[in-house]
């Protein structure tokens, strides 16, 4: 029988017009989930996208556009890169040009508003019957209302063709009612105050409050355009033996590229001549630049400080890691957080219950209120439905997120989604993979113990001459320390590898052997100094001896060294509260001197586990809280997945990097304290943010309603609640900025 596999989902990302508020959210993922083909969809108001992850045989680009569209919403028109520069800069430019609009709005109906204003409450009175007052100030009004407050009416209509109300609709039905209140007592010719002025003045506010918002979303936004902001504009590229300067979009894969002092590299690559230092602060957070030389590899946007040389391009374009990273946070920044569920439950039922409620006030005080009661109840109403603002609610979440994320990038750290930061901000144990990630996960020569009568150097070039041939990982630290000493190494002859014991092989006419103590020892070699070798073992190096001709001329110690700064970063997790694991297949007695290096005790180190058995060593822990797993290797790949929180060392796997959840673009082990401590801050800022936008519209949606009036006498007016609610908006947008101010160190 033949079974359809299924197609594999495809993930699409477009740009949303028209989304004023936590409810459009919702209705817009609600009708993107019902659509056939449609596996999971996700819209951001913060960054005004949706992603949607559907099977590309059953629904299309322009089925999820259908969706979109009968949402009551627009999809926006795709920016196009010009002579400005990149896609990402062509969509900054398309919204610097609505947040003009919406100002020039916002000044011209706040400013006509506050015209009328001035004239209705000129004191001691305006000087002309009250009925001819209202009668100039129809005009004005009327332009505002349906000119610059178009917009409102607009987007209260389409939802409300499709049963939903939104922010749209409290502003719509809150100006027209003051509009049209007014608009019948001047047609009848009744010399009463109107409400033409504050219909407009709230329109004006409403609409500066977007501006400011829309201003404060571009700031937090500001990551990923600060990162493809360091890509240079054009490269020096080698073709037909000439030199020219090309725009970066046209440099190929095979490209000779010329990178200058002071200059930052165009794209990814190999060097092939020359030597420089490189500053790869903006990718990994180390300030010390890295030095090139020929087949070193060289990351596009870096800053060349010194020196001349020129790389092959390997990766350009869309390919590039600063590209990759571009995108890695765009896909973080339009994520949610599991917390952003509670906010959709609230907003979806948040402006129906702010109707009721308006209508209620508007019962109550026309029937118990002061006298005149319909003016009285009318301001109440008003009030109630513009002073809600279920835009903070919705932009509390993702704001939080896309600056959290965007601060993680600078400093190399990328987080995968909402989710991830969610998570960190609640782990209680760490577990570190030792090799590649305390360690620099290469052998190194640590020791020379030469016999009496032979020198370090006659020992280390006699060992390396044999070692020459070998792959073994071992043997290349040996011949690496004899170039650091730039020992010259006599040919070898007769090479033979011996598995699992060490080489043999001739050199300048004697025979050496180098290898381990069982190997010596079976080819009848007298071995000396094996207590010295018990105790560099007991350290956790691995003793290498070397014979020639049958004597024992010494023994070379070789060891994964601990990078620099892991003790340092364990000792601040440890700080922080978290238990902290080791992890690795290694001797115990190699884990156990690892570890004492670090700071981490012998009961918290697991050594002797396969690469199978980590996830199930992790999940063990996992029954007393939740685990981070950090690791480098194809073998860890297992535990990152198992883990509550996987966290991969970026110079490591690919296959590592896939599985985790949070990558550290360098090799720093601090960054995982950085990256727990900013995850944290972010969740923090999040729960002041829902705090404050709740709390705003519990505490200020009654007062709108006249519930202090019995006790005050006071009753807030519909222009200082527009006020007051676009300053709630901005409020959150602005709290989720102070985010920027984190620092890493």
């Amino acid at each position: 029988m033949n079974v359809t596999s299924p197609s594999p989902l495809t993930e699409l990302t477009l740009p949303i017009a028209g989304m004023t508020c936590a409810s459009c959210v919702t209705r817009i993922e609600r009708f993107l989930i019902r659509s056939d083909g449609v596996d999971a969809a996700v819209v951001n108001l913060a960054t005004e996208r949706a992603t949607v992850r559907f099977d590309p045989e059953r629904i299309d680009r322009a089925g999820i556009v259908a969706a979109i569209e009968a949402a009551g919403y627009d999809v926006a028109p795709q920016a196009v890169p010009g002579e400005a520069g990149t896609a990402a800069d062509a969509d900054e430019q398309v919204r610097v040009g609505e947040r003009r609009a919406l100002l020039r709005d916002a000044l011209a109906a706040t400013g006509i508003g506050l015209a009328m204003m001035v004239v209705a409450l000129w004191p001691g009175g305006v000087p002309w019957p009250m009925e001819r007052v209202n009668v100039w100030m129809l005009a004005p009004a009327t332009v505002v209302q349906f000119v610059f407050g178009r917009r409102f009416l607009v987007a209260a209509w389409k939802g409300l063709r499709h049963g939903d109300l939104t922010m749209d609709t409290l502003v719509s039905i809150g100006t027209l009612a003051a509009y049209g209140y007014s608009l019948a007592v001047t047609a009848a010719g009744q010399a009463v105050e109107t409400y033409f002025d504050s219909a407009a003045v709230i329109i004006g506010l409403v609409l500066l409050g977007r501006w400011l918002e829309a201003r404060a979303k571009g700031q937090a936004a500001g990551a990923v355009r600060a990162l493809l902001g360091l890509r240079p504009a054009t490269a020096r590229v080698l073709r037909d033996g000439s030199e020219a300067d090309l725009p970066i979009d046209e440099v190929r894969v095979g490209d000779l590229v010329r990178v200058r002092p002071g200059e930052r590299v165009a794209v990814d690559g190999v060097v092939i001549d020359g030597a420089s230092a490189v500053d790869e602060s903006m990718l990994t957070g180390e300030s010390i630049p890295v030095e090139k030389e020929p087949g070193d590899a060289v990351i596009g946007a870096t800053m060349n400080v010194h020196g001349s040389f020129v790389l092959r391009a390997e990766r350009v374009g869309g390919d590039t890691a600063l590209a990759q990273i571009a995108r890695l946070v765009e896909q973080a920044q339009g994520s949610k957080a599991p917390i952003q569920r509670v906010v959709d439950l609230v907003t979806a039922r948040f402006v129906p219950v702010v109707v009721a409620v308006a209508l209620a006030a508007f019962a109550v005080w026309m029937t118990v209120g002061p006298e005149p009661r319909l003016p009285f109840a009318l301001t109440a109403a008003i009030s109630v439905l513009i002073i809600a603002c279920p835009c903070a609610m919705g932009l509390a979440t993702p704001t939080a997120i896309m600056v959290g994320t965007g601060k993680g990038a600078e400093a190399g750290i990328l987080v995968r989604d909402g989710a991830a930061l969610e998570v960190a901000a609640r782990i209680s144990a760490v577990v570190l993979d030792k090799t590649g990630t305390i360690t620099r996960g290469q052998p190194s020569v640590v020791a020379l113990r030469p016999s009496p009568g032979t020198t370090e150097d006659e020992l280390l070039r006699l060992a390396a001459a044999a070692e020459r041939g070998s792959e073994h990982p071992l043997a290349e630290a040996v011949v690496r320390m004899a170039a650091e000493r730039e020992i010259t190494l006599p040919a070898a002859t007769d090479f033979l590898a011996i598995p699992g014991g060490g080489v043999r092989a001739t050199v300048e006419g004697r025979t050496i052997l180098v290898g381990s103590e069982r190997l010596l020892s079976e080819e009848g070699v007298e071995v000396a100094g094996s207590e010295v070798a018990a105790q560099l073992a007991a350290e956790g190096s691995t003793p290498v001896l070397v014979s020639v001709d049958g004597i024992g001329i010494g023994l070379v110690a070789i060891a994964d060294t601990v990078k620099p700064e892991s003790a340092e970063a364990v000792g601040r997790l440890r700080a922080a509260g978290l238990e902290v694991w080791m992890i690795t297949g290694d001797r115990a007695a190699v884990a156990g001197a690892i570890g004492a290096q670090v700071g981490i005790g012998p009961d918290r180190i697991l050594a002797e586990v396969r690469p199978e058995e980590k996830a199930a060593r992790v999940a063990e822990l996992q029954v007393s809280g939740r685990v981070a797993m950090v690791g480098d290797g194809i073998n860890d790949a297992p535990a990152l997945a198992q883990a509550d929180l996987g966290v991969a060392i970026g110079t490591g796997a690919d296959v590592a990097v896939e599985a985790s959840d949070i990558t550290l673009v360098g090799d720093d082990l601090r960054s995982v304290d950085a990256a727990i401590r900013l995850s944290k801050a972010t969740m923090r800022t999040i729960r002041q943010n829902l705090g404050w936008a709740f709390g705003y519209n519990l505490l200020l949606i009654p007062v709108a309603a006249g519930v202090v009036y019995p006790l005050t006498g006071w009753l807030l007016s519909p222009a200082l609640a527009a006020g007051a609610m676009a300053l709630s908006s901005v409020s959150v947008v602005t709290n989720s900025l102070r985010l920027r101010r984190f620092s890493v160190a």
